[in-house]
């Protein structure tokens, strides 16, 4: 006899019923912010497993979950007992084993790409007055290595894709090559076919933020199956914080779709609901209810004139004090215990200023293609100074011997298996290796601390590890600089943006490289509205404050008041796409909506009158919930 699910509530039912194999209706739940949608999501698949499992069984299928991270994945997977029946996975581990078969199909688009980018290249040179220029001699070693890749291509058997690896062999895809090759094969009828008969049930959990390309594709299998194969997407258009998810997402769901929608905030204190309830208001409208046993909590908006000088870490030290005297609250105290009070910033380049990796991640965050993958550590760049080059130096320092000769056995191609069975003297390879990385090591030999840009050459001249292509093609554009005598100033015109990035963030000191990637372990003081989606705390101090932020998607100012909007933000607005407004909007959504308990908003301005008259006209917070400092 089928258990009841326990808890199993009347929007589970209504998921669950358009899971019917027999009769399958794809849907999207929005999902707000603490609704419980991990919860249904479970709920709803053990109910399917235990009344339809046998037949998914019988025939071989399973029902795909593709979550945003691998610890989502994780989870989900527990709670599902680890039953095959379910395929649960990350988009690009969900993507590559659908791709994976068609190793023809892939050489052929790689070599397209490659021909394309070579095409294009070559149109810049041949338009080049000067050939010694920066620009010129960049994209003469990039057009060389393409011509180089698609010579090779035809020695390739099989190409190589690891969804959490570097990626970096001569046969490897990159993460972004995966999407665009899944995205453009899905346009196919073979491998709809595939898609469906292997996985007549497809369900996308943060489905706001996957990528636009691949959404778009999903949506094209589902209008031409849709009698056989159930879209689910689980999400929140209002948390939509990355730049390649679909906008307008709510306006494209086909009128045949059932929407259920997940009205309660389990997560939240009544007060904090009912200010995300009025930040949705300027957009969908849509609004969440609380249980009747939810506590009342506590709000508060400090505003600070930013154009008087002060010194922010007291402001800050103040808020918390104040916030303790209206909860009661001691954990407020957070210099007694950091992790008990989350201080969340406007976006990653405070947070990275205010941490102390700024040189480093500023030239980088203004690369719109890189930024997820530099927010999560995954493009090659990042994975290569995490796992090979600070895993290395970091062992040095601590004198782990041990795990030095992991990390140089793992990745140094000077001792790789073929190559160490290939010598005449494997004891002589290691005796390479070892003396490699004493060079590298010398340069903490002086009280000097060596720049990224030092390390990186000294295991390209050790030849200790490979290095990711582009970071390849930047010491060869800086050798051939220094045999030219060009100097570091000279113009940077016309090449590539992420060239330029990369050869100032790796002009930073070596140690900032370490705070970045604590930052982006989420082991530092600070996190980010774009970093703690989907995470909660009982007590949130927001910091807004756009001067430090240094960016320009997002402004509080603009949504707050106190500074006219621009007019790209007016036609972006006409036009109906995204804008600074809105972007900042949502993440503002975000961030209070971490809240359990109690939440401090921090607002640096340079109009606190205007700033309270439209908070105040918006009823985001009451007269008395408003803190001039």
């Amino acid at each position: 006899m089928n258990q009841p699910i326990k808890n199993f509530e009347k929007i589970d039912e209504e998921i669950y019923e358009c899971l019917n194999l027999n009769a399958p209706k794809s849907f999207f739940v929005f999902a707000g912010a603490g609704s419980g949608k991990t919860g249904s999501l479970v709920k709803v698949l053990l109910k399917l497993k235990t009344e339809q499992g046998y037949l998914l069984k019988k025939t071989g299928k399973q029902v795909a979950v593709i979550t945003y991270t691998n610890a989502a994945c994780e989870e989900i997977k527990r709670r599902l007992e680890f039953d095959p029946i379910f395929n649960v996975s990350t988009i690009h581990s969900f993507s590559w084993e659908l791709v994976k078969p068609f190793q023809q199909d892939i050489k052929s688009f790689v070599r397209v790409e490659l021909i394309q980018k070579v095409a294009e290249l070559e149109e810049k040179q041949n338009k080049a007055k000067n050939k010694q220029t920066k620009t010129y001699i960049a994209n003469d070693l990039k057009i060389k290595e393409s011509k180089s890749q698609i010579t090779r291509l035809d020695g390739i058997k099989k190409f190589t894709y690891s969804p959490t690896g570097n990626n970096f062999d001569k046969d490897s895809l990159n993460h972004s090559q995966v999407i665009a090759i899944i995205a453009n094969f899905l346009e196919k009828p073979l491998m709809q076919k595939k898609l469906v008969q292997q996985f007549p049930i497809l369900l996308v959990d943060e489905c706001q933020d996957t990528n636009a390309k691949l959404i778009d594709s999903l949506f094209k299998v589902q209008g031409v199956h849709s009698d056989k194969f159930v879209l689910g997407l689980f999400g929140d258009v209002m948390q939509r914080i990355y730049l390649d998810g679909k906008p307008n997402l709510l306006n494209v769901i086909p009128l045949s779709w059932n929407k259920p929608v997940k009205e309660w905030n389990y997560r939240c204190s009544k007060r904090v609901v009912q200010l995300i309830n009025q930040i949705r208001q300027d957009d969908d409208k849509l609004e969440q209810k609380t249980l009747p046993n939810t506590e009342e909590g506590i709000v508060r908006l400090f505003l600070i004139d930013s154009k008087q000088e002060v010194d922010k870490a007291r402001i800050e030290r103040s808020v918390a004090e104040q916030m303790f005297d209206f909860t009661g609250d001691g954990s407020w105290r957070f210099w007694d215990d950091p992790k008990s009070v989350k201080i969340l910033t406007l976006e990653h380049k405070m947070a990275a200023k205010r941490s102390g990796f700024f040189e480093f991640f500023a030239p980088l965050a203004s690369l719109k293609k890189d930024y997820m993958g530099l927010l999560d550590g995954s493009i090659p760049e990042i994975s290569f100074l995490k796992d090979q080059v600070f895993s290395l130096v970091k062992s040095a320092q601590i004198k782990d011997d041990f795990q030095i000769a992991k990390v140089v056995k793992k990745y140094s191609p000077i001792l790789k298996k073929q190559v160490l069975k290939d010598a005449a003297s494997p004891l002589e390879n290691l005796q390479i290796a070892g003396a490699a990385v004493n060079q590298i090591l010398d340069l903490w030999s002086s009280e000097d601390e060596p720049f990224i840009w030092d390390v990186i050459k000294r295991i390209k001249s050790t030849g200790l590890f490979e290095l990711p292509k582009r970071l390849d093609l930047l010491v060869a554009s800086l050798e051939i600089y220094e045999a030219l005598d060009m100097q570091a100033t000279d113009n940077d015109e016309g090449r590539s943006e992420r060239d330029i990035a990369w050869d100032n963030a790796l002009k930073a000191p070596f140690s900032q490289l370490e705070k970045y990637l604590d930052y982006i372990s989420d082991n530092s003081g600070f996190g980010t509205h774009q970093g703690v989606k989907g995470l909660e705390y009982e007590r949130v101090m927001v910091i807004l404050d756009d001067e430090d932020a240094g960016g320009f998607l997002f402004s509080y100012d603009k949504l707050l008041g106190a500074k006219a909007l621009s007019d790209t933000d007016k036609k972006n607005i006409e036009e109906g796409n995204d804008n600074s407004p809105a972007r900042t909007r949502r993440l503002f959504y975000v961030t209070c909506s971490r809240a359990e308990k109690s939440l401090a908003i921090v607002a640096y301005t340079s109009d606190l009158q205007k700033i309270k008259d439209q908070v105040l006209g918006k009823e985001w917070f009451n007269e008395n919930e408003i803190i001039f400092m």
